[in-house]
């Protein structure tokens, strides 16, 4: 098969479109012919070296994708199946090797493409402020980074479930996307500080900067509000006031999809299926696909989301033969 092979360790975007060995399957895998495959940060922060795939995982870059089973193992799925993936690895590519706990349905009336948009995306915000947040009507929820892949989902999740919703996002245009998705609070950081808009009053907190917003997101939280963070764009390092904390009873959890075990990962997609997917097959919730980029272009399709100018998915779509 032909994927997208990292050439050289010391350059992020030397992604070639080459051979290499089609996947084998291991117990309770199918193989998946993909179709188009989502971009995530994650996979920018592997090509820079800092997000090595887990042990036995592929090398290969890619934690989502949709296709269709073309060999379903010693499951009881069925070839022919179109589905979408969860990965650990090894999305930038033809073929797959899939667990199949990892398999979620294709949402009605969605294409492969729409889907492959929505499975990291609707499993990181569902796991997080669904399963770890418990997340529920009348909260206030923050949530960084509003215009991105997680921020556009993780407002229509949070409004479909009848949450208040304040977005940090750096532009009026991005502001102006989470506007049309349901965010009634919009704060530019550029301009604005989020903590003097919000001070005490944030239930959640669903935050991807880490160690510079950390002191402002704990002012932000109200009594027992929970501060989630599942990425540290600004750094993994602050300093916890728990003084401040012990009174107003709030807590923090610091989470990461990619490296759970399979019973976890089959347990959170589960979970997903069951409580998101109903919002995307009734459209209460949908993808946002800012472009797609043909998956030989993968390096163009990094360096786009690394621009900030990114309003929602980039997904790759695999040349047909």
């Amino acid at each position: 098969m032909k994927a997208i092979i990292q050439t050289d360790s010391d350059n992020p975007r030397s992604l070639e479109w080459q051979e290499t060995e089609r996947p084998q399957l291991n117990e309770g895998e199918v193989l998946v012919k993909v179709a188009a495959a989502g971009v995530n940060r994650g996979d920018i922060v592997q090509a820079h070296g800092n997000y090595p795939p887990p042990p036995g995982a592929s090398e290969i870059i890619g934690l989502e994708c949709a296709g269709t089973i073309v060999d379903a193992g010693d499951t009881d799925r069925s070839v022919g199946e179109e589905v979408g993936c969860l990965l650990a690895g090894g999305g930038y590519g033809e073929y797959v090797a899939v667990p199949a706990g990892q398999l979620l349905p294709v949402p009605k009336g969605y294409s492969l493409k729409e889907t492959a948009a929505v499975v990291e995306v609707a499993c990181t915000v569902w796991s997080t402020l669904g399963m770890i947040g418990g997340l529920r009507e009348g909260q206030r929820v923050l949530i960084h980074g509003g215009g991105g892949g997680i921020g556009t989902m993780a407002i229509q999740i949070a409004k479909a479930f009848g949450a208040e919703v304040a977005v940090t996002a750096g532009s009026e245009e991005k502001l102006a996307t989470c506007r049309e998705l349901g965010a009634d609070i919009l704060i530019n950081y550029r301009e604005q500080n989020f903590v003097d808009e919000l001070k005490g009053t944030c239930d959640l907190i669903l935050d991807i900067i880490g160690a510079d917003y950390f002191e402002d997101n704990m002012k932000s939280l109200a009594k027992d509000g929970h501060l989630i963070v599942i990425a540290v764009q600004s750094g993994p390092k602050a300093q916890i006031n728990l003084g401040r904390m012990m009174p107003r009873r709030q807590s923090i959890t610091a989470a990461t999809l990619r490296a759970r075990d399979l019973e976890d990962k089959a347990n959170i997609v589960a979970s997903t299926v069951a409580n998101v997917w109903p919002l995307l097959d009734d459209g209460r919730v949908t993808h946002r696909i800012h472009t797609t980029i043909p998956m030989p272009e993968a390096a163009r399709a990094h360096e786009l989301l690394d621009s900030g100018e990114v309003t929602g998915k980039v997904v790759l779509e695999v040349p047909q033969d």
